[in-house]
């Protein structure tokens, strides 16, 4: 496996999907919010949960859990709205996207990140950017805007 070396630390934003541990790019971070009152929009995809207002703008509000295959659970008192900006067909677009919990901001090293392996992933091997080693654990930093077009397509 390779190393991914094109910067000397990556900010990450990390957070819990079930026993997963997930790492959001900081920089693409806007808001993080509590659960949020959300409209429901007819035939919108399986992922979206509908839209939320943030700020006095119309946000889609996608459940990471379904991104991910994982199943749906209910929301907790640690169930937070990650607000991100994503480029998305060349639009910086907001999206609003359900986690079970947010830990903390962090710095990854880039000698600990690592290519995804292309053998034995439950995801597309191209919806995830690397893998970061932290401790004893594993941290999943995704490509969301990829992640979201694969979904939305």
């Amino acid at each position: 496996m390779s190393k991914v070396a094109d910067a000397h630390t990556l900010e990450v934003l990390m957070l819990g999907l079930g026993p997963e541990v997930f790492a959001i790019e900081a920089t693409c971070v806007r808001e993080i919010l509590d659960p949020v009152p959300v409209t429901a929009v007819p035939n919108a995809r399986p992922f979206v949960d509908g839209v939320i207002n943030v700020r006095g703008k119309v946000v889609p509000l996608a459940d990471l859990r379904l991104l991910f295959g994982m199943p749906r659970t209910p929301p907790t008192q640690d169930t937070r709205v990650v607000v991100i900006e994503a480029d998305l067909d060349g639009e910086p677009t907001l999206v609003g996207l359900t986690t079970d919990k947010v830990y903390e901001v962090t710095e990854l090293a880039a000698a600990s990140l690592e290519e995804v392996p292309r053998v034995g992933m439950r995801w597309r091997p191209e919806l995830v950017r690397c893998i970061g080693l932290r401790g004893d654990g594993f941290v999943i930093v995704p490509d969301i805007a990829r992640l979201l077009a694969a979904h939305a397509a």
